[in-house]
C-alpha cells in the first residue's frame, strides 16, 4: 500500500502521521512544493498550475491515493486535480472539520488564514454545517508561515494575536489550516482559561487519513509492522524531510519509523 500527501510545505504532517499511526506497513509519497510556497496569496489559475506539478510528482511514484493536506489547495485545486488523476488515483480533500465542531452547541471558533477566514468557501461550510451555532471567524496573519519555518518565536506571537480574537468561552476551536495541527497544544495553552471546561479541538488529520484508507478498501490496522518506507518530493526533487519538519512531532514520528526510500 502507497499513499501520497502534497501540500506547499509542511502542512502535510500531520495527515501523513494519522496515516502511520493507522497503517504503520504503509509506504509515503510526501510531496511539497518549497520552490513556490506560499500558495496562499496566488491567484486561483497559478496555484491550480502549482499544485497539479505537485501532484505530478506524486503520482509519478504510483500511489494507491493522493490526500491534498492543504486546505487552500482543496478550495482552488481539488476539481483539476480530481479531473486529472481520477479514477487511477483516489483525490482525497481536506475540508476544515466544521460539522462534528458545532454538533455539541456551544461557542466555536475558527482559526484559517486570512484569505479562507470571510471568504465565501468558509461562510458556505458555516451555513451548511454550523447548524446555528455562534460561530467567530478568526484571521491568523502569519501562523502558518511561521509553523513552516518552525519560528517559535513568531508562532508565539502569531497565536497570541488570534487568542485575543477568540471568545473566552469558547467551546471548540477548529483548526482551519493544515499547518496550525502542528502547534495545537500551543494554540490550546492560548486559549483556554482556567476556569472553564477543556476547549475541544477539531483537525482534519485523522478524518482524512481514514478516508484515504476506505477509498482504497483499506482497513485500519494500527499493529501491524512498521516496514512502511518514506520518499519526500521538494518541488519534485527527491530529497529527505526538511529540518523545519523535525522540530515536530509528527516529523520526527515519520522519521523514526520508515526508512527513505
Amino acid at each position: 500500500m502507497k499513499i501520497a500527501l502534497m501540500d506547499s510545505g509542511i502542512g502535510l504532517l500531520p495527515a501523513a502521521a494519522a496515516v502511520r499511526r493507522l497503517r504503520p506497513d504503509a509506504d509515503l509519497v510526501l510531496s511539497s512544493d518549497p520552490d513556490g510556497m506560499p500558495w496562499g496569496p496566488r491567484t486561483t489559475e497559478d496555484l491550480t498550475e502549482r499544485a497539479l506539478a505537485v501532484a505530478r510528482a506524486a503520482a509519478a511514484h504510483e500511489p494507491d491515493a493522493l490526500i491534498v493536506g492543504c486546505n487552500t489547495a482543496s478550495v482552488h485545486a481539488l476539481p483539476a486535480l480530481r479531473a486529472e488523476l481520477e479514477p487511477r488515483i483516489p483525490v482525497i480533500g481536506t475540508v476544515p472539520a466544521i460539522k462534528p465542531a458545532a454538533a455539541d452547541g456551544g461557542k466555536v471558533a475558527i482559526w484559517a488564514t486570512p484569505a479562507t477566514t470571510g471568504s465565501p468557501y468558509q461562510r458556505g461550510l458555516i451555513r451548511d454545517f454550523a447548524d446555528g451555532a455562534e460561530v467567530t471567524e478568526v484571521p491568523c496573519p502569519g501562523l502558518a508561515d511561521a509553523v513552516e519555518h518552525a519560528d517559535a518565536g513568531a508562532v508565539e506571537r502569531a497565536v497570541a494575536a488570534a487568542a485575543a480574537l477568540t471568545p473566552r468561552d469558547v467551546r471548540a476551536l477548529v483548526l482551519g489550516c493544515t499547518h496550525y495541527e502542528l502547534v495545537a497544544e500551543e494554540i490550546r495553552a492560548a486559549v483556554q482559561a482556567a476556569d472553564l471546561p477543556p476547549v475541544v479541538f477539531h483537525g482534519s488529520a485523522g478524518a482524512v487519513a481514514a478516508q484515504a484508507l476506505r477509498r482504497i478498501g483499506a482497513e485500519p490496522a494500527p499493529a501491524a509492522t512498521g516496514s512502511g518506507g518514506l520518499t519526500v518530493l521538494l518541488s519534485g526533487r527527491t530529497s529527505e524531510l526538511p529540518a523545519a519538519a523535525l522540530r515536530y512531532a509528527e516529523g520526527r514520528l515519520l522519521r523514526a519509523v520508515a526508512p527513505a526510500r
